[in-house]
């Protein structure tokens, strides 16, 4: 990706959203631009409007910690948002965002034994590990139930970027559509400044920009985001509408590998179902081996 382009377009939206008055600035009259202009942006920064000027154009190579830092204090930048401006300054100094590179192959890696060990110990959980690219890599068996609206029947490994924008199953198995559609793309958009050699999710932006509108829309908003923890709602083919939290771990030993557990409250609806939900699976299961068995 266009680390000069990336950087032009994430500061322009930034200064897009913040209003003078939440800045603490008087609004005035005859405003031309939305949110800030660059000289407020500049000021707040402590940084001259020419030096922030070139900042804005996507020179952000040689750009200090400090002004870094007093950037994202003037564009009011979240957690996530601050962290991605890092990473795009960090790419345009040519610094990998830690000691090893990530892996820049479009093909997705298979999970490591050990690992799908571990995911199938899990038991009372949906559990999986998907990478930058939102590919599934290993899922344990609730998870293989929970998800087969989007992992199928087919050989080809899921993704749940194509699913949510290229299938219309994706509507009906997310009630919050959109809310999902806009947390998709956002963190897409954080792996991207974290990794903008990764061939394989430049392909899957290029791919989805092409075939779906709103996902062009999304990835041109620049908004970023980290999974991190929460609540999501879903509507599962055999159960129905569900309601799990989930927790983000990161597997330190596959850079760009992430494992999801999502879980229901004890004693909710939402707990019921999953557990019915597991029940199906191991019959599922079994009846699957026994024709496989079968003379």
């Amino acid at each position: 990706m266009d680390n000069k382009a990336e950087v032009r377009e994430f500061l322009t939206t930034r200064r897009a959203k913040i209003t003078p008055e939440q800045a603490g600035l008087p609004a005035g009259p005859n405003r031309r631009v939305h949110g800030l202009r660059r000289s407020e942006v500049a000021s707040l920064a402590g940084v001259s409007v020419e030096y922030y000027s070139k900042l804005e154009r996507g020179a952000l190579g040689g750009a200090s910690s400090s002004v870094l830092d007093a950037l994202a204090g003037a564009l009011q930048l979240d957690d996530t948002e601050r962290a991605h401006l890092f990473d795009l300054a960090r790419a345009a100094d040519g610094i990998p965002v830690s000691g090893r590179p990530r892996r820049r192959s479009s093909k997705a890696v298979a999970a490591r034994p050990s690992l799908h060990w571990a995911l199938d110990a899990i038991t009372d959980a949906v559990a999986f590990v998907r990478n930058s690219r939102q590919d599934i890599i290993a899922v344990n068996e609730l998870g293989r139930a929970f998800f087969s609206p989007i992992i199928g029947d087919g050989g080809r490994i899921p993704n749940m970027a194509r699913f949510q924008f290229l299938d219309p199953a994706s509507h009906d198995f997310f009630p919050d559509w959109t809310l999902f559609s806009e947390m998709c793309v956002a963190i897409m958009r954080s792996e991207a400044g974290r990794d903008p050699h990764d061939r394989g999710l430049q392909d899957l932006v290029g791919e989805l920009s092409t075939r779906s509108e709103v996902f062009r829309t999304l990835w041109a908003a620049h908004d970023v985001r980290t999974h991190g923890t929460g609540t999501k709602r879903f509507n599962h083919p055999v159960v129905g509408e569900i309601a799990l939290a989930y927790e983000e771990l990161y597997v330190t030993a596959e850079p760009g590998y992430v494992m999801l557990i999502y879980t229901a409250e004890p004693g909710s609806p939402s707990a019921e179902r999953l557990q019915l939900l597991a029940s199906w699976a191991r019959t599922d299961n079994v009846a699957v081996r026994g024709d496989r068995h079968s003379p």
